[in-house]
């Protein structure tokens, strides 16, 4: 594989390149799921190609390819050198790379467990076994679970020296109930809506235990049926991490993508209205709220060593103290704020799209006191408690959203009252996060892993961790879906 990438990066330089990287990538996928009481898929794949990406002229080319001999190595170098001088003409200004030492260095995906090691019957029994203990249930309409795999194997080397392999593993599992009924379609989920994923191996499955929790999920699937819908009005808002996860990812990892805050993704998903002028100035949140960028946390799922331009994985604050202090950046897009280096941003999905800014881990840091859930809830004379999202949208400059959540419980005088169906929310992005006023602390955080992050023309997915512990939030407008 070494072999091959010198080749393709030779290929490119022999093509005129100004400058050249190629990333190699094999990628192995499992995905098992089950549905109605039965395997409702298996799905097994493997696929290697190789990406080349150049500056020729001041002006990027990119070129793939899964043919891996000299001649199409050659090939997808030519065109990736011939498609960055057909944009040159067009760039208001060639392009410039921050600097990042050329390393030589290997990184691994840290797990207990590998799944290949584990039987597929293993896997489809114990995801039969969830959706049919909860289809046992009178009133529930279907259940599923699933559980996918995932393990990319690059090589990177670029013209500036950088010889890199790193070997990532991801994981991921879920179940969720749905009824029908007088309180319409509801259903609860497990871990999350979009279960749980991890940077790790099968362990997630074990650690995670669909099977001790599928009765309790499925009894708040039934009970929603009965549930008051969520009454309108302001209220005080206790948000878990199931749901503040996705607030994060919408309201402050989107926004900071330093690409969107340019325009250069004006096109698809729209820019951002924390332009750099509020740097170090702008009043994001409370001075509660710390908000920070790690591609180093433990088990996240955007944790790796070196991104995919050869950036090493680095940890930075975001937001310090309700402030606006950083961003997600590139190569090319950290010179146009005035940084030094890259904060290492830069992610594809698979070995046929070019890299693009994409947010790495993303956490709200937990509160200095020691301050439980139940201390917050006691805490809270009116108000209403959020658990896991079901529904969002947000503008095109990230200021106004609408989440939506599968259950809400009231809060009466410091004491859960009543369950509650169907609950959203809506604001404003820096008046929500400035009406925080509590964070419980460290022995609350929870991480919350996503895999169906979508950006980018063509569009690509990533996965990324947003941590929290469950903070509140004064004043927030409330409705019924």
């Amino acid at each position: 594989m070494h072999a091959i990438s010198s080749a393709a990066l030779q290929a490119a330089l022999d093509a005129g390149a100004d400058y050249a990287d190629v990333r190699l990538l094999t990628e192995t996928t499992e995905y098992l799921a089950a549905r109605r009481g039965q395997v409702a898929a298996v799905a097994l794949d493997e696929q290697t190609g190789i990406g080349i990406r150049v500056l020729a002229g001041g002006a990027w080319g990119w070129a793939a390819s899964q043919h891996l001999d000299t001649d199409s190595l050659a090939a997808a170098a030519r065109l990736a050198v011939a498609n960055a001088r057909a944009c040159a003409p067009w760039r208001v200004r060639p392009v410039e790379l921050a600097p990042e030492p050329a390393v030589t260095a290997t990184w691994a995906t840290p797990f207990r467990r590998a799944p290949e090691s584990v039987p597929l019957d293993e896997k489809l029994e114990l995801l039969v076994e969830v959706v049919r203990r909860a289809q046992e249930r009178a009133g529930v309409a279907v259940a599923s679970a699933y559980m996918d795999f995932r393990r990319e194997q690059t090589w990177f080397c670029s013209s500036e020296g950088a010889d890199l392999t790193q070997d990532l593993r991801f994981a991921g599992v879920g179940c969720d109930v749905t009824t029908v009924g007088p309180g319409g379609v509801q259903t609860r989920s497990y871990p999350h809506s979009w279960g749980q994923h991890i940077g790790g191996g099968y362990e997630l499955v074990e650690d995670v235990d669909l099977l001790g929790h599928v009765d309790g999920v499925t009894g708040e699937a039934l009970a929603l049926q009965e549930a008051d819908a969520c009454p309108s009005g302001d209220w005080d808002l206790i948000i878990a991490p199931s749901q503040l996860c996705l607030q994060i990812h919408e309201s402050v990892g989107h926004p900071l993508e330093l690409d969107r805050v340019l325009g250069g993704e004006a096109n698809y998903a729209g820019t951002s209205f924390a332009t750099p002028d509020g740097l170090g100035r702008l009043q994001y949140g409370s001075p509660l709220v710390n908000l920070t960028a790690d591609a180093t946390l433990p088990g996240g799922v955007a944790t790796f060593g070196f991104d995919d331009e050869g950036v090493a994985a680095q940890r930075w604050p975001l937001v310090q103290d309700g402030i606006l202090t950083g961003y997600l950046s590139s190569r090319e897009y950290a010179g146009a704020i005035g940084e030094q280096r890259s904060r290492g941003a830069m992610r594809a999905e698979g070995w046929h799209n070019a890299p693009i800014v994409r947010m790495v881990n993303v956490s709200l840091e937990p509160g200095t006191d020691d301050l439980s859930l139940e201390d917050l809830i006691a805490d809270t004379k009116r108000g209403l408690y959020l658990e896991t999202n079901r529904s969002w949208s947000i503008d095109q400059r990230r200021v106004n959203f609408q989440f939506g959540c599968e259950l809400a419980w009231e809060i009466r005088d410091g004491k859960r009252a009543r369950l509650l169906r169907d609950p959203f929310y809506h604001g404003l992005t820096t008046e929500f996060w400035g009406s925080c006023d509590a964070i419980c602390g460290p022995a609350e955080w929870q991480q919350v892993g996503l895999n169906n992050c979508g950006k980018g023309q063509p569009a690509q997915r990533a996965e990324m961790t947003h941590g929290s512990s469950p903070a509140r939030f004064r004043s927030v407008a409330v409705g019924t879906q």
